[in-house]
């Protein structure tokens, strides 16, 4: 069996599709384990960009079976509406199965989220208002509606009932606003259901059969090591986890089935929302990488805030997802710069550290200890033989490797599937 899992090893948004995407030609079937429609993974083929929120970044090989995993929370309007966006440029997805253990995101998640986010005020998460987070919390407190219930609608019906009863005491009561109509929803997802139907399966065995026969599954999340629920920047985080241990709970299959763990590592950071970020470039520089990397949410269209690579929190990445291989993406952006700089360790108080602090108190006031590194100010898109980089190109990369422990496989040059160069293949 081969099963690779492809994690984010910063705060998301660091390429995570396209590498899915690439890899994706050899694979036989493609696994999405967790999140939901807050994620947005970009893919560019031929110059034609796709942007995908629910869908397996791996929809775009036909010959892949794609599958939305137990650990998924699903809207199930954005993700028709991210089919026929699809089927309307000429692209099949009938290659999709849904796992009947995945849960529904309702309409009244989505507001709570909102609502929710508006009462933090100066304290909210940042959150994108997807109702994922609400989702999630209607899972763990057993009130959630999942996929397997619009198989039999009468149950569905029978569970929104209950539930309802309690969203809408939440919104009246805690938020004074107006609440949902029962008979809507219903008529909203069975206007919906037959639609479903037909991709809806039992993922848990599909997936372990094709590991057991030797086929190659890739499992992709989305966000990534610092937005993880329990190693991130709490509470600053998503709702799921986004590590190489959550394919295990939100795919169904056994650790000893993942045999490659690719961490996808952005040439600088990036993060969107709110908490704290170390290497935060608030200045010019941080304004250049975020225009030449065309730093913008694929999901919410927000700028992201820009800074130098933080090798800590790669390392802790490393550490906590197992990581066999690492893939290096936007490197190009960088080759503007005369000096480029990574960190290497924090100073609290006078006192070094090298991993990230527990608390956001600690980690707020920290101040990053740099190594800077001569830039290489040429074009490198072109290139395609890792010999061929530029020598400070080079040093560059190497110093990740060293730092993580974690060899360096792929480089990515440039935004599309082909902009690559291959050091070790996965």
């Amino acid at each position: 069996m081969a099963g690779y899992v492809v994690v984010g090893s910063q705060w998301g948004d660091e390429g995570k599709g396209k590498i899915v995407d690439v890899l994706g030609k050899k694979m036989d079937m493609v696994v999405r384990f967790q999140g939901g429609n807050n994620a947005g993974h970009t893919v560019i083929v031929n110059g034609e960009k796709s942007i995908l929120h629910l869908l397996p970044s791996g929809i775009l090989n036909k010959e892949a079976l794609c599958v939305i995993g137990p650990g998924v929370v699903i809207d199930p309007f954005v993700l028709l509406d991210e089919i026929d966006t699809l089927r309307k440029r000429g692209l099949t997805c009938d290659h999709l199965r849904i796992s009947d253990r995945a849960h529904l995101i309702m309409p009244y998640h989505i507001k709570l989220d909102e609502l929710q986010e508006k009462k933090l005020a100066n304290n909210k998460i940042g959150t994108t208002k997807r109702g994922i987070g609400p989702c999630y919390a209607d899972k763990y407190t057993r009130i959630g509606l999942r996929v397997c219930d619009l198989v039999d609608f009468e149950i569905f019906k029978k569970r929104l009932a209950s539930t309802l009863e309690i969203k809408n005491d939440q919104i009246v009561k805690l938020y004074g606003e107006e609440p949902f109509d029962y008979d809507t929803l219903v008529n909203q997802f069975a206007n919906i259901r037959e639609q479903l139907l037909p991709m809806i399966c039992d993922s848990v065995s599909l997936v372990n059969q094709y590991l057991d026969e030797g086929k190659n599954v890739l499992f992709e999340g989305a966000q990534a090591n610092m937005l993880d629920i329990n190693y991130g920047t709490y509470p600053y985080v998503t709702s799921s986890s986004p590590t190489s241990a959550g394919v295990c709970e939100g795919a169904g299959v056994a650790p000893q089935k993942l045999n490659t763990i690719i961490g996808v590592v952005k040439a600088y950071s990036t993060r969107v929302g709110e908490g704290p970020f170390a290497t935060e470039l608030l200045d010019e520089t941080g304004e250049e990488i975020r225009s030449i990397g065309a730093e913008f949410g694929a999901t919410t269209g927000r700028p992201r805030r820009c800074g130098w690579l933080d090798l800590c929190v790669v390392k802790q990445a490393a550490i906590i997802n197992g990581l066999t291989d690492l893939v290096v993406t936007k490197i190009d952006v960088l080759s503007t710069m005369k000096k480029i700089k990574v960190c290497v360790g924090y100073d609290i108080d006078g006192k070094e550290y090298t991993y990230i602090p527990a608390s956001l108190n600690d980690y707020g006031r920290s101040k990053p200890i740099y190594k800077e590194f001569d830039g290489w100010m040429c074009d490198i898109t072109k290139i395609r033989n890792y010999d061929d980089l530029p020598e400070n190109c080079r040093k560059y990369l190497e110093c990740i490797a060293e730092f993580t422990n974690t060899r360096i496989s792929l480089v990515s040059v440039g935004p599309d599937r082909e902009n690559n160069i291959i050091i070790n293949e996965l």
